[in-house]
C-alpha cells in the first residue's frame, strides 16, 4: 500500500495505490492520524489505485469520517473500482461516506 497525501488550496488530497488489509491497516490509521485532528477538514480520498480493502481498512475511514463530521468538514472518496465499491455498499459504509 502507498499512500500519497498532498494539500492544495483548503482541501486535503489522498490517493491510495495497493491493498489496505490486516498487514498494513494499522500503518494506514498512523498516516491517515493527522488528517484526524485540527481544524475544519475537507479531504478528497483517490481510491483509483485502492484494489482491496479489508474490514480494518473499512474501520480507519470510520474513524476519519467521525472526525471530519465532528469538525464540520467533507470526506469525499473517488475513483472507487467495482470490486472495493462493492465492500462499501455491502457493509453500508457508501450511506457513511460520500463517494462519487
Amino acid at each position: 500500500m502507498i499512500v500519497t497525501i498532498s494539500k492544495q488550496e483548503d482541501k486535503t488530497l489522498v490517493e491510495l495505490n495497493g491493498r489496505i488489509d490486516s498487514t498494513n491497516a494499522d500503518k494506514f490509521q498512523q498516516e491517515m492520524e493527522p488528517l484526524m485532528q485540527g481544524e475544519k477538514p475537507d479531504i478528497d480520498v483517490d481510491c483509483s489505485g485502492l484494489t482491496y480493502i479489508s474490514s480494518q481498512g473499512l474501520r480507519v475511514f470510520l474513524l476519519l469520517q467521525k472526525s471530519v463530521m465532528a469538525r464540520k468538514g467533507k470526506l469525499v472518496m473517488r475513483n472507487m473500482n467495482p470490486r472495493v465499491k462493492e465492500v462499501f455498499d455491502i457493509t453500508g459504509f457508501s450511506n457513511i461516506i460520500t463517494i462519487i
